[in-house]
């Protein structure tokens, strides 16, 4: 096969093609059958080490990645940030040049400063994964999300999906957004005004402020968290108004089709953005996202270490 992956990082999907984001999905394809086997684990990264660098709290993305090397046979090192050297002032460049001294050749950030990953790229040898960077992109998550739809669907072409919530503060939307269009998904986002401005059409999506006008059409559903940490002020009146309005509510999923996906990217607010029994219902793929996201993190890591590409499927 072709070698059509040719980046030792993964900043952003923005700076990727059509092309290379199929070639991730087809590799995750792959890897998703180590975790389905007895044996959990490959030689394919034997000998090299990667570090978890997360400024920013995570649970879900951080021990992901951890597992996804650890299944590829590579050693791993988590660094908090509370208890590193950049609370004693020392720069991220600096901790980063530090790591790459000891010869590390992996490192995954997640950084409250939007192009932090990118910054880092440019100036090290050793590979940078974004683990999500301010408001601006969390790739990993945006190929999982995509990942996901392809598998319980069977392609992206064509496929409706609706992103509900907080899109303006959103990484996850911006990176669904990039990879979803690409690979010819129509996309509605939904929210009130001053979390989805009309703007965002410019992206070639379709914006909405009612969500009882496109549920019932929808293939998918992403549900997104309200992003309070990033938000200066209140962009709504209140939670209880937020999910009168916008929330998926057992009322609500009564509008759905029978085979739409509903998806959350995790942590949910239940009872808020959408409700218990709904997260846990015969249509929710909630889990799978998960499950998913570490073999998409394992084909990341795997490719970006300079691993061949995996032969595509049939499946767009």
């Amino acid at each position: 096969m072709k070698k059509i992956w040719n980046s030792k990082d993964l900043c952003a999907l923005a700076d990727h093609s059509e092309e290379e984001l199929r070639v991730i999905l087809d590799t995750a394809t792959a890897f998703k059958g180590v975790g389905e086997r007895n044996l959990k684990k490959v030689p394919a990264l034997r000998g090299k080490t990667m570090v978890n660098l997360f400024v920013e709290p995570s649970t879900r993305t951080r021990i992901s990645f951890e597992l996804a090397a650890m299944r590829l046979s590579a050693d791993v090192v988590n660094i908090n940030a509370s208890a590193s050297s950049l609370e004693k002032g020392e720069t991220l460049l600096d901790t980063a040049r530090n790591l790459e001294a000891l010869r590390v050749d992996l490192i995954v950030i997640r950084h409250k400063s939007a192009g932090s990953a990118r910054f880092l790229a440019d100036r090290l040898k050793a590979s940078v994964i974004n683990a999500g960077d301010g408001s601006h992109e969390h790739p990993t998550q945006g190929l999982l999300d995509a990942f996901t739809i392809r598998e319980k669907l069977g392609t992206l072409e064509g496929v409706r999906v609706s992103i509900v919530g907080d899109i303006l503060f959103s990484r996850v939307a911006r990176s669904n957004i990039e990879i979803l269009t690409k690979l010819g998904a129509k996309v509605t986002l939904v929210g009130p005004p001053t979390l989805v401005p009309k703007t965002f059409e410019s992206l070639g999506v379709r914006v909405a402020h009612n969500i009882d006008e496109v549920i019932g059409e929808s293939d998918v559903i992403n549900l997104l968290r309200i992003q309070h940490e990033r938000q200066k002020t209140e962009y709504f009146p209140g939670l209880g108004e937020y999910t009168a309005r916008f929330g998926l509510t057992r009322k609500r999923a009564e509008q759905l089709k029978p085979e739409c996906l509903i998806m959350h990217p995790g942590p949910m607010n239940r009872g808020v953005e959408i409700d218990s029994q709904v997260a846990d219902g015969r249509s929710s793929v909630i889990l799978d996202q998960v499950t998913n996201g570490l073999a998409v993190r394992m084909a990341v890591l795997y490719l970006c270490s300079g691993g061949a590409p995996f032969a595509p499927i049939t499946a767009s």
